[in-house]
């Protein structure tokens, strides 16, 4: 059996392909080019190193022109539209396992591996490939991969998934990786310094026109700089004077406004997901107790799911802060991911 390895130049990519080697399983590293930047040559050169070391050959897969199409294009949309949207989920489904299990087809590859901490069991009672945490919950990147369907999950090999990152550091340490010590990324690969607005204008070469902020009774309370510079929850740079802080409650990008609230109006008990994915269920028949992530980093919270009209219906036990159209719902039962998709709605 040989495996696809995809190194993104990362300490822990170049740990899962030592790790499936350590198993007997042929190895062949691949680098996705998602851009031109001095950032991408640096981990396309530590990937190439770290293959050296390992005595694996090493291939580069221009996927510029997919990236900026699928994610870049994308990401853009979404926020002129008034929502917060979550590349690095797209990318997964898009690139990561799409791209990267047809690069595997032509190379007659098996597998597709990659550093992420998650973890992949079939179920034989019900004929379904399961995704699930990684046992490093902090590091668990389970919520990243909801999209996957059951043809990629049958493919794909996350050996992390069993390590916490200490343990990985630990290993790249004994193997004398160069980037052993590399730092994690912290930002959108894209958008290294963090500044989503100036990215947006640049690629899309639009200007995003001033606007009115607007109270929880429409009453204007000052101006905004552009709809793309705000998202629900967001209480720095808003440049509003009041005894109390504003907190932004929703962007309506038909009216150009964005609304505030002083904090109240963030907690909601209900809210809607469209474009669903189910992994270890089918689908959902009726009432589902389950618990539910609002981001990556929310802690799931208790709710309960249905299918109403087409979209996932959530009402959580409990209201819970900010959740935000563009971001992605998803369901667990304790460390199983049964499904999820983008939210599209939210009711107090």
């Amino acid at each position: 059996m040989k495996a696809l390895i995809a190194m993104s130049g990362g300490v822990d990519s170049s740990v899962a392909a030592s790790l499936m080697l350590r198993q007997g399983i042929g190895a062949h590293g691949v680098t996705m080019c998602l851009q031109e930047s001095a950032r991408s040559e640096r981990d396309i050169a530590d990937a190439a190193a770290v293959c050296r070391a390992l005595g694996i050959e090493h291939t580069v897969l221009d996927c510029r022109a997919a990236f900026a199409r699928e994610v870049e294009d994308a990401f853009v949309a979404a926020y002129e539209n008034g929502r917060t949207p979550n590349p690095c989920i797209i990318c997964n489904k898009k690139l990561k396992f799409g791209r990267l299990m047809e690069a595997a087809d032509e190379r007659g590859l098996d597998l597709v591996v990659t550093g992420h901490y998650a973890r992949v069991a079939y179920d034989k009672p019900s004929g379904r490939w399961l995704l699930k945490k990684g046992l490093d919950e902090p590091k668990d990147q389970s919520y990243f991969l909801y999209l996957l369907s059951q043809e990629q999950l049958a493919r794909v090999r996350f050996p992390l998934g069993d390590y916490t990152k200490d343990e990985a550091r630990a290993l790249a340490d004994e193997l004398r990786f160069l980037n052993a010590r590399k730092h994690d990324s912290q930002d959108i690969c894209f958008v290294p310094d963090g500044d989503y607005a100036a990215f947006v204008e640049r690629y899309s070469g639009k200007h995003f026109p001033e606007g009115d902020f607007v109270d929880p009774e429409g009453h204007i309370v000052g101006r905004h700089k552009g709809i793309i510079r705000y998202t629900v929850g967001q209480r720095k740079g808003l440049g509003l004077a009041s005894t109390a802080p504003w907190y932004v409650a929703g962007v309506d990008a038909d009216r150009n406004e964005v609304r505030l609230t002083h904090g109240e109006g963030l907690w909601k008990r209900t809210v809607y997901a469209e474009a669903l994915n189910w992994i270890a269920v089918p689908g959902i028949d009726g009432e589902l107790r389950c618990c539910a992530k609002l981001r990556s980093r929310h802690r799931e919270q208790p709710c309960t799911a249905v299918i109403e009209n087409g979209r996932l219906r959530v009402d959580f036990d409990e209201p819970q802060r900010a959740p935000t159209l563009g971001q992605a719902l998803v369901l667990y039962d304790g460390d199983t991911v049964l499904g999820g998709g983008t939210i599209c709605e939210v009711q107090p």
